[in-house]
């Protein structure tokens, strides 16, 4: 009798052993999940949770490691995607050399000012084991909040930057329209006035010919009468005046 009943308490055994894991993997996915969206975005080697210096290598195990372990298609925690897509911005910027060596210069800055602050050295053995596992917990923390100050300031100065210059490119695009516009209006004026000249020709032909006429047949009468002019009506009035003489 117990040696049919084996078979099953291994197999609830087994089941249990698959369900304890499947619970353990679970968490383990939910905690990363937490970490990474706690993490600084704009610190790439925070969300990675690596250190500054790492080969591509390692870069790129790392994230390998982690985008399995939190795909969302493997997990159904519903900040699975945010977590994801902060993990590949991350190993974005870790694998662009202009964007990492920026972040490294902001680090290295945040360095210089925990240095300044503690009144420490480059040979300072607090900073030579600053970058290892044995290194003081508290200084690693400040370092951190130092690089988050810098990489704030950095932000915020380039926002800054583009901000002007959308500015000046809405000013310069305003500048376009306006001259288009004007070009516009100038072609449009052109264009009418081409429309309209027969009809300016024709309007000064009519008004040419109708002078022509009165030229013709139209002397302005005078007092002397019709067809006389003015010359006749004054030799008339001579002429009364000397037979009233």
């Amino acid at each position: 009798m117990t040696v049919e009943n084996e078979p099953e308490i291994e197999k609830d055994e087994l089941e249990a052993l698959d369900a304890l894991e499947k619970e353990a993997s679970e968490f383990n996915k939910d905690a990363e999940i937490d970490r990474i969206l706690k993490a600084f975005k704009l610190d790439a080697y925070a969300v990675l949770n690596l250190q500054p210096g790492i080969p591509e290598s390692t870069i790129k195990i790392t994230y390998r490691k982690l985008s399995l372990l939190i795909h969302p298609d493997k997990t159904a925690n519903p900040s699975a995607p945010d977590a994801f897509d902060r993990l590949k911005k991350a190993q974005t910027t870790l694998m662009d050399e202009k964007s990492r060596t920026h972040l490294d210069n902001c680090i290295a800055d945040a360095r210089m000012l925990l240095m300044r602050a503690h009144k420490f050295t480059a040979d300072s053995p607090e900073m030579k084991k600053i970058g290892q596992d044995d290194g003081d917990a508290e200084l690693k923390a400040e370092w951190r909040r130092r690089t988050v100050e810098v990489l704030v300031d950095e932000e915020a100065r380039r926002r800054k930057q583009i901000k002007a210059q959308m500015q000046e490119e809405g000013r310069e695009q305003r500048k376009q329209d306006e001259e288009l516009e004007s070009r516009k209006r100038r072609r449009e004026h052109e264009v009418n006035w081409e429309k309209t000249r027969e009809e300016r020709i024709g309007s000064w032909r009519d008004f040419s010919a109708a002078g022509a006429t009165v030229g013709k047949g139209g002397k302005k009468e005078g007092v002397g009468g019709p067809g006389k002019g003015v010359e006749g009506g004054q030799k008339k009035k001579k002429q009364k005046l000397k037979v009233l003489g």
